[in-house]
């Protein structure tokens, strides 16, 4: 244990905002890297096992905190697997025991950020997690038609393409040591993960905004590596930043992190049966983007079952990047 202070002694602080498994798995990469790491995560989610627990014990959707926790818990691959264990039968159906964790630790605190920072110790988190607000949010898509759609779970089905997102209530404070841990940081990175419903919800969030448009840290967004149906189906990469900067500033970005490797043709397929596709790094787009972003690109597949971004392979290039944006401005 004794070796980590002095491994991590000159390494970047880092944080991290977004939500889903695309965040866990980035902060996976991260943690073997820096030890000044806080994962800032989004409270949006309704649906499943979150939603049920947001609408039966009026609690903050404890899922993306769950994911990220155990992605950063220091407790060995056993703790994990228990802390994402998903129940199959009986009243617990469909409940991860993480879930059941974080309400369990709100009952006894009495409160949701109290009960996520005393997990945070349990579980000898490297690092922190933060839930970006302590208001119960949600979030309101409206389409070029003129309907609006509320919720999370329904934003990210809806066929109909949004122009524009926007939070319920509008001005919800962020959440405590959130704004001080985007000042005080070196590097902040955005996603992966749904650009509306797992990145932008934390963006909307006005006091996060402010502290990304005012803090001297290098600002990257990482792009997904698939499309999403209904939500970003058919988005080439320079939409999904485009989008980002749409909802926020042109001068929020640093750098966009786009995949350029080959996704297994058969996992091609499965998910081209689900209407969903690679991401096309269309780069006449993403070099005209607003604000003028460095362009970073490199083969980040992880492909099993799933696509996934490569927690090591993501973590190395985004940190490699943030040394370079750093020594050009100190020569500037």
């Amino acid at each position: 244990m004794a070796l980590f202070p002095r491994l991590f002694r000159r390494s970047p602080t880092v944080v991290a905002i977004g939500g889903g498994t695309g965040a866990s798995g980035l902060l996976r990469g991260l943690k073997e890297h820096t030890d000044k790491l806080t994962a800032i995560v989004t409270v949006a989610d309704d649906g499943g096992s979150s939603g049920r627990f947001r609408k039966e014990f009026g609690m903050l959707p404890p899922g993306d905190i769950r994911n990220c926790l155990a992605a950063l818990a220091d407790g060995g691959p056993v703790l994990e697997k228990l802390f994402q264990h998903r129940f199959e039968e009986g009243d617990l159906k469909g409940h991860p025991f993480g879930n059941i964790f974080l309400a369990a630790m709100t009952q006894v605190t009495g409160d949701f950020e109290l009960a996520v920072k005393e997990a945070n110790r349990v579980l000898n988190v490297r690092g922190r997690v933060l839930p970006a607000t302590t208001t119960k949010i949600s979030l309101v898509a409206e389409h070029a038609d003129g309907s609006k759609t509320t919720g999370e779970s329904l934003v990210g089905k809806v066929t109909k393409p949004v122009k524009r997102l926007s939070l319920k209530p509008e001005d919800a404070p962020a959440g405590t040591d959130v704004v001080d841990a985007i000042m005080q940081a070196d590097l902040v990175l955005l996603g992966p993960g749904s650009v509306y419903t797992s990145v932008l919800p934390n963006l909307l969030i006005p006091e996060i905004l402010d502290a990304l448009l005012k803090t001297d840290a290098v600002v990257g967004y990482i792009c997904n590596i698939m499309t999403q149906p209904g939500e970003t189906q058919d988005f080439t990469a320079s939409q999904h930043a485009q989008t980002l900067i749409d909802h926020t500033s042109e001068a929020l970005i640093d750098f966009v992190v786009v995949n350029t490797g080959n996704i297994p043709q058969p996992l091609a397929a499965a998910y081209a049966a689900e209407h969903a596709v690679p991401v096309e790094a269309d780069m006449p787009g993403l070099n005209t983007l607003p604000g003028n972003p460095r362009i970073v690109t490199g083969d980040l597949v992880k492909a099993d079952h799933v696509v996934r971004h490569h927690p090591a392979r993501l973590a190395e290039l985004c940190l490699s990047v943030h040394k370079d944006i750093t020594k050009e401005r100190a020569r500037a």
